[in-house]
């Protein structure tokens, strides 16, 4: 028996896409639909052609075959231009807004109100920002300049930026990367808003607890296929076995390490009003979880220890030896390595090969008469891109190229290849999908099995537990509570996170 046929067709349809880059198949028949007023979650490891997809949708990148759909009619989106003029808008991980500029001048940026020949029309600017601000739920001032916004507020200019050029699909990548817990519910509460109005969101992220909060589908892909479409809840291990193909039993690995002897202390270090008095100590064969909310000081620790800030009191001592950091070249002297929180802004030089990324901290030891030895640092190279499995095609080529789950092997490996005795990881698998995720796990705790102490701060409480044998817990610059792996929950993290007593 025929089934009857659809009242409607689907808002988006995108059938048999393909794209091919030289040497590289990054779509390879595709098929993607969504609905009115959905959350469709596109799900897939780093390469998996997720963000190829969307380029094609967003008119950044056309395709080779294939055709795409909007209310049940072909539509060519050979631009960004065209894309948006039918309605669709991105949001990217790293936000697309010029910090000295009104929140109401980022939104309508380009397509300002006029009155008369080129003069903006500024209250028509100011009332039409305003009235998208609102309808998100938020209670910002149109005329606050975007540097002066928190994440979360930046956040939601940039969704009122996608709803002003009335946006009738709006695809979201890594949205809540940067957000704190209730940011995240404010997050999701506005998007509740926008679907409950016909907007229909194309949601990618690796945060799999999120997909059933927010997604009423989810489309997997796999090395440039589309493999499967569930509804959701889904059991979260079929989606990674769909994404891997290959069943993830063991999120964490089965610690390898010894405690071993005390390598960092660090006493009493205070700096303006975002450290206050903290001290810890951290040994060889050790990882050390530091937790906190958004602004306790996590961040601003980790600088302070890896020489990129200078402490206002205390001091930190390696081995028992009391060391100077007034730099950055000063912990890198004494063995200290930072793996930052944007890796892309901080941690590696984006124009420059995999190479040349891997030999930044010890150029001195490459280099003869002030020249950087190339055979030796290729050397140093094809060693470690071996080692740490990183996908390049070779080790000249740039890293920007590289997926975000390989730029941070690359970020980890320039300081494994200079045998750091302490590694401060910030946030080391934020943007990366769960495989890359349990590799990055795997080369952390076989570099303290080694004998190397390292601090990992991180925003995922699963992760600080799963991870950690002592977790440091900061609230407001100081340390609030110190728990072992075998006492800590989620809950008593989260507990003293908030300064509330234990």
């Amino acid at each position: 028996m025929t089934p009857p046929a659809r009242a409607t067709p689907p808002l988006l349809q995108m059938r048999g896409i393909c794209k091919r880059f030289p040497g590289v198949v990054a779509l390879d028949d595709v098929s993607f639909d969504l609905e009115r007023g959905e959350v469709h979650v596109l799900l897939g490891e780093n390469g998996a052609g997720k963000s190829t997809l969307m380029k094609v949708l967003s008119g950044a990148c056309t395709r080779d075959r294939g055709e795409i759909l909007i209310d049940g009619h072909a539509v060519a989106l050979d631009s960004p231009r065209e894309a948006q003029a039918r309605g669709i808008s991105t949001i990217y991980q790293e936000f697309n807004l010029v910090p000295h500029l009104s929140a109401a001048d980022n939104i309508y940026l380009g397509r300002e109100p006029l009155r008369g020949a080129g003069v903006i029309h500024r209250p028509r600017l100011l009332e039409d920002a305003q009235r998208l601000l609102r309808m998100l739920g938020t209670r910002i001032d149109p005329t606050t300049r975007v540097r002066d916004l928190g994440v979360a507020e930046q956040q939601m200019v940039e969704v009122a930026k996608a709803l002003s050029i009335d946006a009738r699909i709006l695809i979201m990548d890594e949205p809540t990367s940067a957000l704190t817990a209730s940011e995240i519910d404010e997050l999701f509460a506005a998007i509740g808003r926008l679907t409950a109005g016909g907007v229909s969101v194309i949601y990618i992220s690796h945060r799999m607890e999120e997909f059933a909060r927010i997604g009423r589908r989810a489309t997997v892909m796999r090395d440039g296929r589309f493999i499967a479409t569930r509804p959701l809840p889904a059991p979260v291990r079929d989606l990674v076995r769909l994404m891997a193909d290959r069943d993830v039993s063991e999120h964490y690995p089965t610690p390898t390490r010894v405690r071993g002897a005390e390598i960092l202390r660090v006493e009493q270090v205070s700096r303006a009003s975002r450290l206050r008095d903290v001290s810890f100590t951290l040994h060889r064969g050790e990882i050390l979880g530091i937790a906190g909310l958004l602004g306790a000081g996590r961040t601003e620790l980790a600088r302070v220890i890896a020489g990129a800030d200078v402490a206002d009191a205390g001091r930190v001592l390696i081995d028992g030896r009391q060391i100077r950091l007034r730099a950055p070249k000063d912990a890198i002297r004494a063995g200290i390595g930072l793996v930052p929180e944007d890796r892309k802004q901080h941690g590696l030089v984006l124009g420059q090969g995999v190479s040349a990324n891997l030999a930044l901290p010890q150029l001195a030891r490459l280099c003869r008469s002030g020249v950087v030895d190339r055979v030796r640092e290729r050397a140093l190279a094809t060693r470690w891109i071996g080692e740490l499995r990183v996908k390049t095609p070779t080790p000249e080529t740039r890293v920007l190229t590289l997926s975000g789950g390989n730029q941070q092997k690359v970020v980890l490996g320039k300081w494994l290849a200079s045998g750091a005795d302490v590694l401060i990881v910030d946030e080391p698998t934020r943007g990366i999908d769960v495989a890359a995720k349990m590799e990055i796990y795997h080369l952390l705790d076989g570099l303290a099995a080694k004998g190397a102490g390292i601090i990992m701060i991180s925003s995922e409480l699963p992760e600080v537990l799963g991870m950690s044998d002592r977790i440091l817990v900061l609230h407001q610059g100081r340390v609030h509570a110190r728990l072992d792996a075998g006492e800590a929950t989620q809950e008593r993290v989260l507990h003293a996170a908030l300064g509330l007593a234990s």
